[in-house]
């Protein structure tokens, strides 16, 4: 066997899972950045991103802050908190009708012209200059957008996946900056202007939560000069939450859908949920909805005031002829084509995301380590490429196709977006004869919202074998287009591209079998519906968009049972595009809920056994020391267990005020059972006291160990070398030194440590504790969010011999779990509660190990998994 291996090795020399280093690795140390899986070629979760401090820290500032709230204060904190939300609401429609302004202006300029010109050359025979014209405005936005993202790369893609990793508790560096929102929104709207297959949608949910994060702070690093004095909201609970309604707010000022919006957030990420939030984000939500209804229906009809036109997305109104009495929106029968859609619709979202994962793999290897002008000139590729194709697909391969009736007149819910003077105009005539209209470009030459419409509403016939060419160009140029250096959307590419295939589907059903009864508009409502839930998995959140989107109820249920199929058709063989792009990123995730079999595992088989701890009283080159040398976030606060406490204990300060500190912190029985009897000062009888008394020990002198002291004292224990608190933790203690019994008090984050050196809050060997420094809350959360790294800070007017009490600014009750606990309580506990750190803890309170965000991952619990199968 031995030489069959060695001459595998010798014949696969390249092969890294024979040969190479990675043989002796486990998956989890797989970790940053381009190192992969052998077998399944999966980047694995990165250990440099941090979870969020969800849960707050009970230390003494904050009680300090907790006793002087009263009612009066609470209710003027809740209101503050209602004018944020409505705040962030408005700021959020308002940044969507500056995209959408900007947008059909310059949309309107570019086709203006190139439709003059083709118009002209159709006769002259000069449309190589309609082409170049049309090339010359698209590669300068095009432009434009790419040297934004250049500026804020963050700002790529559409967003969606960086807030849904927000949401869900991953603090990714960059994504709600002032500076990414005004990269975001001007590159969205030069890349949708830009003719680029990509929306305006997606975006905008990223938008709201930018403005949903910086707006309660009053404060910005891209302006660092502006700041005012509010002191709300200094924390990351506050702020996910008003992520939450800002990304809420932007879906609904994206599709008209404040519920819609709401169940985004609630569905994809948020885990920590209460009915306080639920309200505010729906007020966040309607105050968006409402203030871009109300400017765009006044700025477009100068109807002030009638609210017109909901979001920058809307479907218009689904109604049959009044002269075709057989007519009906869907029927019973229409469910079981509906359900094939689906399954249809979820194998052609699983080939787009297995496509675009291929090529955002090869941008991740080939395009991204390059100069980045390198990215800015693959999206002018895409760029030429695309309106080369829409441009001659346009004059080239569309039919000339008769205008129906109501296309010439318009109709109610479709004149809305049709005027003859408009250049957005939904019927592009290019060389057809009158009452005729070329169906390619009236699909191509159009805005993209545009062709939704003529879609959906279009009473006249589209040729099956245009819907064909265009359904499979407009795929592989959208599967292409989304992952290029420029802030792109994905929901009205993939609406578009399902619309066409449903709209084919339709055609097939009526010419062909014969079918009268069909509705061309619904079909091509649940054919978007299908692609687009094929590709991005959603199904509560998406069903209730799109209903609210048509303005018709009794789509619900097609809508509900067309997502749910193709949803399950598509996880059969991958995962949804945003979750693609979190695992590409190697963004630490946290799904619902674990699968069955990891409850194998317990806490004790994921947890970090090797810690980096402080002691209460620690010195200032110590807690220095261990900051420049870590990376941790935060340190468990411990005291030692040793047997001869009393000897340490004489002629040393800081190792006696820790040992002080461990005594008084221990909570026994017989202790508080004593103190309570002793305040039971109005019991009417005595006599409980006195039983108590007999019974219970009395107080023992300092020489004497308490009980729990001596429950330590087991057959493992064994003496400890003279290890002061004052000295870091080090890589030449033996095994014994390094995993000691330590007492578990409270955990401190490395930015409190920071903040505690950067005030000088310390005392010297010489004087108690007490006469250290205090910091009141607001103090502590002044540099927030942004505090101080450590390796910038000028220490040396510290004196490395000085002690800092960090006991009063530590969390003392954080949530823990024992070692025994099953990994789906550890789980549910994590996410649920938004946890950061989980410290586990045995049966005499000694701090065994640590789990954070990235023992739980999927990929780290399989690799544990397989671990535990091999030695059981």
């Amino acid at each position: 066997m031995a030489g069959c291996r060695g001459s595998l090795c010798c014949c696969c020399r390249w092969c890294c899972c024979c040969c190479g280093e990675r043989e002796t690795r486990t998956p989890e140390e797989l970790t940053i950045l381009g190192e992969t899986q052998e077998e399944e070629d999966e980047i694995l979760p990165r250990k440099d991103y941090e979870s969020l401090d969800y849960d707050r820290c009970i230390n003494d500032p904050y009680l300090e802050v907790l006793e002087t709230m009263d009612n009066k204060k609470g209710r003027r904190y809740e209101a503050v908190k209602w004018m944020m939300v409505f705040a962030i609401g408005v700021c959020t429609g308002l940044v969507g009708l500056f995209v959408d302004f900007f947008v059909r202006l310059f949309t309107q300029l570019k086709f203006g012209v190139v439709q003059t010109s083709v118009e002209e050359c159709s006769q002259k025979g000069c449309l190589a200059l309609s082409l170049l014209e049309l090339l010359g405005f698209n590669l300068t936005f095009v432009f434009l957008a790419s040297i934004l993202v250049l500026i804020e790369p963050v700002a790529a893609g559409s967003g969606v996946p960086e807030i849904k990793c927000y949401l869900n508790g991953v603090k990714v560096p960059g994504i709600v900056r002032l500076r990414t929102l005004l990269c975001k929104v001007f590159g969205v709207l030069f890349s949708v202007a830009g003719g680029l297959f990509v929306g305006k949608e997606g975006p905008m949910i990223h938008s709201g939560a930018v403005v949903g994060a910086g707006l309660p702070q009053f404060q910005s690093m891209s302006l660092r000069k502006i700041q005012f004095n509010f002191p709300y909201f200094r924390s990351d609970r506050d702020k996910r939450d008003f992520v939450s309604a800002g990304a809420a707010a932007g879906v609904a000022a994206a599709f008209g859908a404040p519920i819609g919006g709401t169940l985004f957030s609630l569905e994809e990420g948020s885990s920590f949920w209460n009915q306080g939030l639920t309200w505010k984000v729906l007020f966040c939500s309607m105050s968006a909805t409402f203030t871009l209804n109300f400017f765009r229906s006044g700025i477009q009809f100068g109807s002030w005031g009638s609210f017109q036109l909901p979001g920058l997305l809307n479907f218009g109104e689904f109604k049959c002829s009044d002269s075709d009495k057989k007519c009906h929106l869907w029927t019973a029968m229409d469910l079981g084509f509906f359900v094939v859609m689906g399954v249809i619709g979820g194998l052609l979202g699983a080939t787009f995301n297995c496509l675009n994962k291929r090529l955002a793999k090869y941008r991740m290897r080939n395009v991204h380590p390059k100069p980045k002008l390198v990215r800015v000139l693959e999206s002018l590729l895409v760029s030429v490429v695309t309106t080369v194709v829409v441009f001659l697909a346009s004059m080239v391969l569309g039919e000339c196709r008769q205008m129906s009736a109501s296309s010439q007149i318009g109709n109610d819910s479709f004149q809305l977006q049709v005027t003859s003077e408009d250049v957005n105009s939904s019927i592009k005539t290019f060389f057809c004869p009158n009452e005729t209209y070329n169906d390619m470009a009236t699909l191509f030459f159009n805005p993209q919202e545009s062709a939704v419409l003529q879609l959906l509403h279009q009473d006249s016939t589209f040729s099956p074998v245009t819907l064909a060419l265009f359904f499979a160009l407009y795929f592989l140029l959208a599967c292409w287009t989304y992952g290029i250096s420029v802030p792109s959307g994905l929901f009205v590419p993939s609406l578009l591209c399902g619309a066409a295939f449903g709209r084919l589907v339709a055609n097939v059903l009526k010419s062909y079998l014969g079918l009268g009864h069909v509705y061309s508009g619904t079909f091509a409502l649940i054919g978007a519906a299908a692609f687009l839930g094929g590709v991005v998995r959603m199904t509560i959140s998406l069903t209730v968009i799109l209903i609210e989107s048509t303005n018709e109820i009794t789509y619900g249920l097609p809508i509900m049972i067309t997502l749910m199929v193709a949803k399950w058709t598509g996880d059969f063989f991958n995962k949804g595009i945003y979750d693609i792009h979190v695992g590409l990123r190697g963004v630490p995730l946290l799904e619902w809920e674990t699968e069955a079999e990891m409850d194998k595992l317990r806490a004790s088989d994921i947890m970090e056994p090797n810690l980096t701890y402080v002691y209460p009283h620690t010195r200032i080159q110590s807690l220095v020391s261990i900051l420049r040398t870590t990376v941790h976030h935060a340190f468990p606060v411990v005291t030692e267990n040793r047997g001869n406490e009393k000897e340490f204990m004489k002629g040393n300060q800081l190792i006696s005020n820790n040992i002080k500190f461990k005594k008084s912190s221990i909570l026994t029985r017989a202790g508080e059972q004593r103190r309570r009897s002793q305040s039971m000062k109005s019991y009417p009888s005595s006599e409980l006291r006195n039983v108590c008394d007999e019974h219970l020990p009395s107080e023992e002198p300092a020489e004497k160990e308490d009980l729990l002291q001596q429950m330590l004292e087991r057959s493992r224990y064994t003496p400890y070398p003279n290890l002061y608190p004052d000295q870091s933790p080090s890589e030449d203690w033996t095994m014994e030194e390094r995993f000691r019994p330590l007492t578990f008090h409270g955990l401190i984050l490395r930015s409190q440590l920071v903040t505690l050196l950067v005030r000088g809050v310390c005392y010297s060997e010489s004087q108690s504790s007490a006469s250290q420094p205090r910091l009141s809350y607001a103090e502590m959360a002044e540099d927030y969010p942004r505090y101080p790294d450590i390796h910038d800070l000028d220490l040396t007017l510290l004196n490395p011999r000085m002690i800092v009490d960090v006991t009063p600014y530590m969390n003392p009750s954080p949530f823990s779990v024992s070692p025994n606990t099953h990994v789906s309580q550890v789980f549910n506990l994590f996410r649920t509660m938004g946890l950061r750190h989980l410290p586990v803890v045995n049966a005499v309170g000694e701090i065994v190990g640590i789990i954070t965000r990235h023992n739980l991952t999927y990929e780290f619990l399989r690799a544990r998994l397989r671990q535990h199968y091999q030695t059981v």
